[in-house]
């Protein structure tokens, strides 16, 4: 057994002492001079042991230390060197070896701790040698320093003459300088006053403008008193020129400058000097001249002669032939005066306050026609100027595309004319922007241009009531009229299947819209669009009251209740036409909407709004669907009939479908191309659905209105219900629209099905009926199993234990069946009475979306409110289409 013993910071072995059975190794300390060499490297900051890692490295690779890092124990290291007596011989070559790295070790460390002492000493010299070195540098600095001082000083002391000799030279020459401009000025100022005296204006001119600039260098002598009364006697002089002036222009207009050929020339000349005074005489001048202009204006057009709203167009023929007189006199004038232009800015706000009087002071309403003659002569006039003072503004394409909006059946045609138009228009507009450029400019409007739109016009705004009520009237007149002249029938070619009254509503609206829209775009623009919502709502009151009369709720017809409508083949067409036509409606009143709110006054266009107005055509679509089903299914009446009134208790073979089947499929056959050809996908898709709804929950409820039926009769049943619902799923193929048969064939599917399990459950024999009946009916009634019952043929007697079962087990009962809600009559809304004759009263019988949802609910089980509520989301989709002809043609 090995011990092996260790001692803290011990470096040499003490003793090596053999035992066998232990080993022990003692470690002393190192030396006292070794330990005061290593405190000594300590306090040098160097790394205690600098060769431990070599000697680390010696024993590691001579004695395999690292091998004994990784033991647990230096038990097991000892067993491992030494595993055997026979090893213990290469104990004392291996103690011989370490004692001699640990000398040569110590060595290297006593080597180090004196050249650490070494080094220590030569930097305290070197540190010492540095601080001396800076003290000098230091000692240096402050020597140049003074010296600089001491040579700024002398400078300073040189200069110091000299500059008193420069201000004085820079004093003289500003003071000779003044003088001299002073002298100049007093010269000015006297030739000026000579200038003044003759009226020499062409040369006043420009001698003020060199007094002006001699003034302003003597700004800062405000106070000297030779200054104080050079500018008092300028101020004199000035007042002279502008009494002159003035003096001169007052016989400018009264002929004295025919007399007088230099007058003119003079007058222009003064124009200069008016220029060179301050801005404010110019522009008391240019008052001056247009207040003297207009009076003769406001002298002639305030009697009672002319003073009417009838004359008006005479004070604008009066002013273009004021200027056009007066144009090469008014040429004395600058153009950058703008005289003219304030002239005819002057005249405008006289003539709006004059025109206003007019209207307000007229004690009855004037005429329309000459109220809109006034106010078309004015906005033309309006349109003069600012063509002339605001540039060429192009005023008439609003006009141009309502024009366009006239023949809805070329729509095609219609847009490539009018993009051929606006690409002529626009290459103009580029060639007339290149002579702008290259200096074809009006220089006598100012650069800022006056907007001259309703600077008179918009007096007439609060007095153009008459105008609309005549439109409003004219509208409804022409609506009637277009009513009454309506064949209800389409031409042949007609690509739309729109009514001609529509398209001629639109026509009639769009020529109303151009009128108004040349002549404001304000207030009255908006009383005109609420005119526009009235007579459309009218039209789809119209509409509405041409839908053939009869019972207004689908059940009624289900059920066999009085109600029924009764529709030929035209009656179909012309529904179809109504749908078209109130879609067109829809869809253009909204592009009507659209394209009013970009015409109006921004103030007025978040008002315009079409939405009401759609709703209306929307419910007229609705209803017209509706009654297009009702009047397909009063047409079944007979057959239903006649299905009720076969024998099916004495059958006694199955042969080929029933004749009602046949008279059913006869029907849909004349019918469903012509609807299918007539209508658009999206409300022949509602067509069907409605239809299938309707029809599948009346083919079941009608079984239970036959009497009884034998096995025989129910199997020929089953077949006729079967060849029924072929003959529904090949309702698209004969309408050719197959983009509704999928959708289609699952609800036909899903409505059928039930008169299949009805029959069915007839079939089943007596003891398994009620199983069969609560497996194909897990809502099932026991109302309507008793009747199931006697549809079999069974007594009373026979019912009841069956009954007793039935009721025993329970129906698992979770909603009615269909048959027990088609006998539940459903209250619906009367129709509107053929006799109703106000506009108002008539629209308000229109069924909403609700209203017509609710009466659709009657349909079948839940079928006809999805089948609506798709309706109303793809109408709702076709209000955001973004082509339709109005839309089109406006964006062309």
């Amino acid at each position: 057994m090995c011990i092996y013993i260790l001692k803290p910071w011990s470096w040499r072995e003490r003793d090596l002492i053999f035992n066998p059975s232990v080993w022990i190794v003692r470690w002393e300390r190192i030396s006292d001079p070794i330990r005061s060499d290593l405190s000594r490297r300590r306090r040098h900051s160097s790394p205690p042991f600098a060769d431990r890692p070599r000697c680390t490295q010696i024993i590691s690779s001579d004695f395999g230390f690292d091998q004994a890092m990784d033991k647990s124990s230096a038990l097991e290291y000892i067993n491992q060197m030494f595993p055997t007596e026979a090893s213990l011989s290469g104990v004392e070559p291996l103690m011989q070896k370490i004692h001699g790295e640990i000398r040569r070790v110590d060595a290297s460390i006593l080597s180090a701790v004196r050249q650490q002492s070494n080094s220590g000493t030569k930097a305290k010299e070197d540190l010492a040698d540095a601080t001396r070195a800076v003290e000098e540098l230091s000692y240096k600095i402050q020597e140049i320093k003074s010296k600089a001082e001491q040579s700024e000083a002398m400078v300073q002391e040189i200069c110091r003459d000299i500059k008193k000799l420069d201000f004085a030279k820079k004093n003289i020459t500003t003071t000779i300088t003044a003088l001299h401009r002073l002298t100049m000025l007093v010269s000015a100022v006297e030739q000026l006053q000579v200038m003044a005296s003759k009226r020499q204006y062409k040369e006043a001119a420009a001698q003020l403008e060199a007094v002006n600039q001699l003034c302003n260098h003597f700004e800062a002598y405000r106070d000297v008193p030779k200054i104080m009364e050079l500018r008092e006697k300028l101020n004199n002089i000035k007042q002279v020129l502008k009494s002159h002036v003035f003096s001169d222009f007052s016989s400018l207009g009264t002929g004295k400058e025919t007399e007088e050929t230099n007058l003119l020339q003079q007058l222009s000349d003064s124009c200069l000097v008016v220029d060179a005074l301050e801005s404010s005489v110019r522009e008391e001048l240019v008052n001056n001249f247009c207040s003297r202009e207009l009076t003769s204006y406001e002298q002639i057009f305030e009697g009672a002669e002319l003073a009417k709203l009838d004359k008006t167009e005479r004070r604008y023929a009066w002013i273009k032939r004021r200027i056009r007189t007066n144009e090469e006199i008014w040429k004395i004038f600058p153009a950058s005066w703008h005289v003219p232009y304030r002239l005819c800015i002057q005249f405008c706000k006289k003539t709006r306050k004059q025109v206003e009087s007019i209207l307000v002071n007229m004690k009855e309403k004037p005429e329309v026609a000459t109220l809109l003659l006034a106010l078309q002569r004015t906005v033309e006039f309006e349109k003069e100027l600012e063509k002339k003072f605001g540039g060429d503004v192009p005023t008439s394409d609003i006009g141009d595309d309502i024009e366009e909006i006239g023949t809805w059946e070329n729509n095609s045609q219609n847009i490539s004319k009018i993009r051929k138009k606006y690409e002529k228009k626009f290459a103009a507009g580029q060639e007339s922007g290149e002579n702008e450029k290259t200096g074809n400019k009006d220089l006598s409007a100012p650069g800022a241009g006056f907007n001259f739109r309703g600077i008179i016009s918009s007096c007439f705004e609060p007095h153009l009531t008459p105008y609309i009520e005549l439109e409003e009237k004219t509208l409804m007149e022409r609506l009637e009229k277009v009513v009454q002249e309506e064949t209800w029938d389409i031409e042949d070619g007609s690509q739309n299947n729109v009514l001609h009254s529509s398209t001629q509503l639109f026509s009639d609206i769009k020529k109303s819209l151009k009128r108004c829209s040349v002549l404001t775009k304000n207030q009255t623009l908006f009383n005109l669009f609420k005119v526009f919502q009235r007579v459309l709502k009218a039209y789809a009151t119209k509409l509405f009251l041409k839908l053939p009369k009869g019972g207004t709720g689908i059940v009624a017809a289900a059920t066999g209740m009085d109600g029924q409508i009764k529709v030929s083949d035209r009656d179909e067409r012309v529904i179809c036409y109504i749908v078209n036509s109130a879609e067109y409606c829809h869809k253009t009143s909204g592009e009507l909407a659209e394209k009013v709110s970009e015409i109006i006054d921004p103030h007025y266009a978040e008002g315009v709004d079409m939405s009401e107005v759609q709703d209306e055509f929307s419910a007229v679509i609705t209803k017209s669907l509706v009654t297009l089903v009702l009047g397909i299914e009063t047409k079944f009446d007979n057959e239903m009939a006649a299905m009720t009134r076969v024998p099916w208790g004495t059958l006694d073979s199955v042969g080929d479908q029933s004749g009602y089947v046949n008279g059913i499929n006869t029907i849909l056959s004349s019918s469903i191309p012509v609807l299918g050809n007539l209508l658009t996908p999206v409300y022949f898709q509602f067509f069907l659905d409605k239809l299938a709804s309707s029809l599948g929950p009346r083919f079941y409820a009608n079984i239970f209105r036959c009497k009884q039926l034998s096995e025989t009769g129910a199997q020929q049943m089953l077949l006729d219900t079967q060849a029924m619902k072929t003959i529904l799923l090949e309702i698209p193929s004969l309408a050719r629209q197959t983009s509704t048969a999928a959708s289609y064939s699952k609800f036909v599917s899903r409505e059928m099905s039930r008169a299949e399990a009805l029959l069915k459950v007839i079939l089943s024999p007596i003891d398994s009926v009620a199983d069969t009946y609560r497996a194909l009916f897990p809502e099932g009634t026991p109302m309507e199993f008793q009747r199931i019952l006697e549809l079999k043929g069974l007594k009373k007697a026979d019912q009841q234990s069956i009954l007793d079962d039935f009721n025993k087990h329970g129906p698992g009962l979770t909603q009615p069946s269909v048959s027990t809600a088609m006998r539940q009559p459903v209250p619906t809304t009367p129709a509107p009475p053929m006799a109703i004759t106000n506009q108002a009263t008539a629209a308000g019988f229109i069924a909403n979306s609700e209203d017509v949802l609710t009466r659709a609910a009657a349909l079948g089980r839940g079928a006809a409110t999805t089948g609506f509520k798709k309706f109303i989301a793809l109408t709702e989709a076709a209000k955001d289409r973004k082509d339709g002809p109005l839309r089109r043609l406006f964006n062309a």
